[in-house]
């Protein structure tokens, strides 16, 4: 690559965020491109194992005309290779080409790569705002058993038979109960802290993660208050249905702060099997848990499912290098995406940590992206106050587009009413 050539727009990572930018990108007429580390484009799609899958359905997952197959990783990594293949992205995209410091000179970014400095006026840091799996640094002596984190368990039909400890409280715990019980585990142990809301149901997680009922609650122009109500009551009438008063969170559901995501049908169906600790591992020593009470447990294998932390170590400016989580880096951004630290930085995937459809709303982005670099459109400095959620955050970026269109708002709400809920929305 030669250090001469200044670029419109650098891309860091070749996840679906990056390949769409990219994509939008190319249709905008900039000279753009793609740097991935990895030797093939999918981020952390590409490392997962076979069983990890999305926590929406697939309809809510792909865009208009480059379908998906399923929910798991192999279907997802297909079709990122397929938004490639489908708009010929392969010309600007360098693999194997890993960032080692982004810098901005005070006028444009400069990226130093084995392959040489890229230049570029703007830059997506589209490498996850999830992509450093966590694993507590406890105190560990002589462990025999078996540790996995829930991105690095290849084989969970090896947990049958075993006294199995799931550590967490979010989606990734939820997942791993579900597989302890599908493979046979004998003994399911559940460690948790706090507990975050999720939606109980008898339905494959496929099917119950759809959003489209939230898409038309937001469409009818009902408040955001009004929708936390009714979801609330939805809520409660399904943990009391399930009997999950228990781990019912403190705190009612609110989509400007919280994500909600699919119950696990087999995990519901076998609730009363799994024995609840509420508390914390302090501590593993030999084929024992300690628990922070004292409290010693033999088990044959933890898994981690404590979720995953930012990595944005590869800037030079600390700020940015030091934010460790999404909600450091929301608030380290303004107008959803804009960096408020560094000039022209964006980070795709801070406005989707709530509820929406995933490669939707990263199109709709980019779209609005491309339409504020050629300076046709505003991305204001204006910090968002809260999570903006599906169609809400659609209508946030149509404000700041004129190419959106004059009844951008009208049309949008005409889709999330009509669209069929196993269809896919339209390109945007």
């Amino acid at each position: 690559m030669s250090s001469e050539t200044m670029l419109d727009l650098a891309i860091i990572g070749g996840g679906i965020a990056g390949v769409i930018h990219l994509h939008y990108a190319r249709k905008a007429g900039l000279q753009v491109q793609l740097l991935e580390g990895r030797d093939a484009v999918g981020g952390l799609w590409r490392a997962l194992p076979a069983w990890q899958d999305i926590q929406i359905c697939p309809a809510d997952w792909t865009v208009g005309d480059v379908p998906i197959a399923g929910p798991a990783q192999p279907d997802i990594l297909a079709n990122i290779e397929a938004w490639v293949q489908t708009f010929g992205l392969a010309p600007d995209i360098r693999l194997d080409t890993p960032v080692h410091l982004a810098r901005h000179d005070g006028t444009n970014w400069e990226l130093t790569t084995p392959e040489g400095t890229v230049r570029a006026m703007h830059l997506v840091a589209a490498t996850g705002a999830h992509n450093r799996p966590i694993v507590p640094n406890l105190h560990r002596q002589s462990v025999t058993l078996t540790e996995c984190h829930s991105s690095t368990l290849r084989r969970p039909a090896d947990l049958a038979g075993c006294t199995v400890m799931v550590v967490g409280g979010g989606a990734s715990s939820l997942d791993l109960l579900d597989l302890c019980i599908e493979h046979g585990a004998r003994r399911v142990l559940w460690v948790h802290r706090g507990l975050r809301w999720f939606t109980p149901t008898g339905k494959p997680k496929a099917v119950a993660g759809s959003i489209r009922p939230l898409a038309k609650l937001q469409a009818s122009g009902i408040s955001i208050e009004q929708q936390n109500a009714m979801i609330n009551a939805d809520l409660d009438a399904r943990y009391a249905k399930f009997g999950l008063q228990d781990i019912r969170p403190a705190r009612p559901l609110d989509l400007r702060t919280d994500q909600l995501v699919p119950g696990r049908a087999r995990m519901l169906a076998h609730f009363r099997e799994i024995e609840r600790l509420h508390g914390t591992v302090a501590a593993i020593e030999g084929s024992e848990v300690v628990m922070a009470d004292g409290q010693r447990i033999a088990v044959d294998v933890v898994l981690w499912g404590t979720g995953y932390s930012t990595d944005l170590k590869y800037f030079a400016d600390l700020r940015i290098a030091g934010i460790a989580n999404m909600a450091e880096l929301v608030r380290r951004c303004a107008c959803v995406f804009r960096s408020v630290d560094a000039p022209n930085l964006y980070f795709p995937d801070v406005g989707l940590e709530g509820v929406g459809a995933t490669s939707w709303a990263f199109a709709l982005g980019a779209r609005t992206l491309m339409s504020h670099i050629r300076g046709t459109a505003r991305l204001d400095m204006q910090p968002t106050p809260y999570r903006l959620n599906h169609l809400d955050f659609a209508r946030h970026l149509m404000e700041r587009d004129p190419a959106a269109g004059e009844h951008a708002w009208r049309d949008l709400r005409a889709m999330a009413m009509t669209t069929p809920d196993d269809a896919p929305y339209p390109m945007p």
